[in-house]
């Protein structure tokens, strides 16, 4: 995600990212691809009708109008615009390969420079578990960490209480929309004392495929994501998968084989997870990570890095034939294809833009089944 660093980015740059970023088909990978192919965001909206065209479709970039309309949105609500290539954006964050471009923040955003745990777990959590979880974010806010967590009910609104005003929550609405609404007033307390996250436009209501792009942002804020009570199939799992994906600690507290809520941690300590009993534990983990984690849930994805010149002097691989809906690994496609990673990702940008692209989670694609 990294690309070159604008500390004086202009208000015409700074407004073009964010309609480069709202324009259809482009996601985070596209629009990291989109700058270090074109060098700015302007010339990069100036590109894409041809780039749509080469990828088989006409393509409009979103209209000046409803940016202006969501850069004011922001401004009433008392946000500001963090993006990826300014100093304060968290270094950890911008190390994972879809880390989100531009975010809209409130509060203290010098939390999210130091060192952070994500806590997560079920919404419709015990008693215990809650407790557990206030204690646990408790004892790492008294430590000298940043507690992330998604501000969800349950385990997750523990962990802010319990680390307050330690504390950083990412939601997965536009950052003027309270979610869930019984937690509007913790979501405020928040924003005004800890720090409050959010990657959707102002405005934005929360959608089911919004929750799993949120849940990437607690794991990437991270060295490590603690795991206190969850479901075998549940968004704290996702959560936990990501972390493991990005090289970070994945972390559980057991519990009884006979409690369904406890049945997703005992996977996860099955599977690689470090299991864990007090908040001593999770500091002994983090205090010294290196960027190699003990716990063994998930292989880091492969990324492909390449030079911004390498990008713009490319020309993009015919691989459209060697998609289908079905996901398939980029790599497998640099090996299919006998071409460069540089031409292979061009040409998945292109078919990207012309909405023939869908990407998947651990670097796949396939062809857009719509």
């Amino acid at each position: 995600m990294n690309a070159p660093a604008h500390p004086q980015l202009s208000q015409d740059e700074a407004f073009a990212r964010i309609r480069l970023l709202r324009s259809p088909n482009i996601g985070p990978v596209s629009y990291a691809m989109l700058l270090q192919r074109f060098g700015s965001a302007a010339d990069a909206l100036e590109a894409l009708p041809d780039l749509g065209k080469r990828g088989g479709r006409q393509y409009r970039a979103i209209a000046t109008e409803k940016v202006e309309r969501e850069v004011d949105a922001v401004r009433r609500s008392g946000a500001k615009y963090l993006f990826h290539d300014q100093p304060d954006y968290p270094a950890l964050l911008g190390e994972i390969e879809s880390a989100p471009p531009i975010l809209t923040w409130r509060g203290d955003l010098s939390l999210a420079s130091r060192p952070c745990v994500a806590i997560v777990g079920a919404r419709n959590s015990s008693a215990a578990a809650v407790k557990l979880a206030r204690d646990f974010a408790s004892g790492m806010a008294d430590a000298g960490f940043t507690v992330v967590s998604g501000l969800a009910r349950g385990i997750d609104g523990a962990a802010h209480e319990g680390a307050f005003p330690r504390t950083i929550g990412v939601i997965a609405s536009g950052i003027d929309i309270a979610y869930p609404p019984q937690h509007a007033e913790l979501q405020e307390r928040i924003a005004s004392e800890g720090l409050l996250i959010a990657e959707q436009p102002p405005g934005t209501e929360p959608r089911g495929s919004h929750f799993p792009s949120r849940n990437r942002i607690i794991a990437g804020l991270a060295g490590g994501t603690l795991v206190v009570e969850a479901a075998v199939k549940s968004g704290s799992l996702i959560t936990a998968r990501l972390a493991g994906e990005a090289g970070r600690e994945v972390m559980a507290i057991p519990g009884s084989p006979l409690e369904p809520r406890s049945h997703g941690c005992n996977h996860l300590i099955r599977e690689g997870a470090v299991l864990v009993q007090s908040p001593e534990d999770v500091v002994e983990l983090l205090s010294d990570f290196d960027g190699n984690p003990r716990s063994t849930f998930r292989e880091p994805v492969a990324q492909f890095d390449f030079e911004p010149a390498e990008l713009s002097e490319t020309e993009p691989a015919d691989i459209a034939s060697l998609l289908t809906t079905a996901p398939v690994a980029i790599d497998e496609l640099i090996r299919q294809s006998g071409t460069s990673a540089a031409a292979v990702q061009l040409a998945l940008l292109e078919l990207e833009i012309a909405g023939r692209l869908e990407r998947h989670a651990a670097g796949r694609v396939s062809l857009n089944a719509r």
